[in-house]
């Protein structure tokens, strides 16, 4: 995290459009978007939806957000273009609705690598059960460790990234959590395999980030990092910091001590209730770059190191807020 970069959900853009676009019939463009997000101060990166956001040669795209000031940090998977998907992306019971949803990541990594970039976000949220009895479990878990596999191998220069999720849409997700995406990536064995850790899913997941950050890069390692917030029962995508900023700031001292060199994504949703987006995540940003000079004032504080040996909760509680609040009038 030496050079900070920070990259952002283009479908944000679309937040309260009247504003923006008071002519508009209709949603707003993909460039249209991201000339609304290249306002930001700050911005450096998007993350373009495969094949949401991709209508044109890749290339060309990343050439006309370069002129906007703005680079591609990777491509995310959706399961979009065809209803069976419904059912399964990789996990489909129909072998050739597998080989489409196979062939479509294949696509998609070949599009983000025209497109300049080497990261490819999938998340399978399709591929998971809704009953009891509807599956075979060892057979869904075969198909889903062979699509990753395959889609993996199809170009090993290529980051393949899993953003795992409890639920949504499937009532129980095939990835769910830290532990399970970890034994997937064993199972798959690529290389160019690992995790995105997206902060709302690792909440409701029931795990503490940093934990959960930690053991990724003890077994695998952390190729995204979607920092938004919520209240750990479902994908609020609140902005940074709003509900768990302790959390948060225990996670980015993780991902930094573990060696984190990716952009700061952020997942949140300001066109659920029409909030300006622009403010939005320059606040976002704000917020992290503040978080981050407290996680660099811990790390040189002596005291914290030993309340964490001692495993002494107290102590280290008050050390953090005091470096978050200051000290206390006497």
């Amino acid at each position: 995290m030496s050079t900070l970069r920070f990259a952002t959900r283009l479908n944000s853009f679309a937040s309260n459009p009247q504003a923006e676009w008071p002519e508009l019939n209709g949603k707003p463009s993909v460039l249209q978007m991201a000339a609304r997000a290249a306002k930001v101060d700050g911005l450096t990166d998007l993350d373009l939806n495969y094949p949401d956001h991709v209508g044109e040669k890749p290339s060309g795209l990343a050439a006309k957000l370069q002129d906007m000031g703005l680079a591609i940090n990777g491509f995310a998977m959706r399961y979009y273009t065809n209803p069976a998907f419904k059912i399964g992306a990789f996990t489909n019971p129909d072998e050739k609705v597998r080989r489409e949803a196979i062939d479509l990541t294949k696509a998609g990594i070949d599009a983000a690598r025209d497109a300049g970039s080497n990261l490819m976000t999938i998340w399978l949220g399709q591929d998971g059960f809704d009953y009891a009895f509807q599956a075979d479990y060892d057979r869904l878990w075969q198909h889903e460790i062979d699509g990753i596999r395959e889609v993996c191998e199809h170009d090993p220069e290529c980051l393949v990234s899993i953003e795992y999720k409890p639920n949504e849409p499937r009532s129980y997700s095939l990835l769910p959590d830290c532990a399970t995406t970890l034994l997937a990536i064993k199972e798959a064995g690529c290389a160019n395999l690992g995790v995105t850790l997206d902060f709302a899913h690792v909440l409701y997941a029931d795990e503490q980030p940093a934990f959960a950050a930690a053991m990724i890069a003890r077994h695998s390692r952390v190729l995204g990092v979607h920092l938004n917030d919520g209240y750990a029962k479902r994908d609020d995508g609140l902005m940074v910091g709003a509900v768990h900023s302790i959390q948060t700031i225990e996670l980015l001292r993780q991902i930094r001590r573990d060696g984190y060199d990716g952009a700061i994504y952020f997942d949140t949703f300001p066109d659920m209730t029409g909030l300006d987006p622009v403010h939005e995540c320059e606040v976002n940003i704000k917020t992290v770059k503040r978080m981050l000079d407290v996680v660099d004032r811990l790390e040189q504080d002596n005291r914290l190191a030993g309340a964490i040996d001692r495993q002494d909760a107290v102590s280290a509680q008050a050390i953090l807020q005091e470096t978050m609040l200051g000290a206390s009038a006497q």
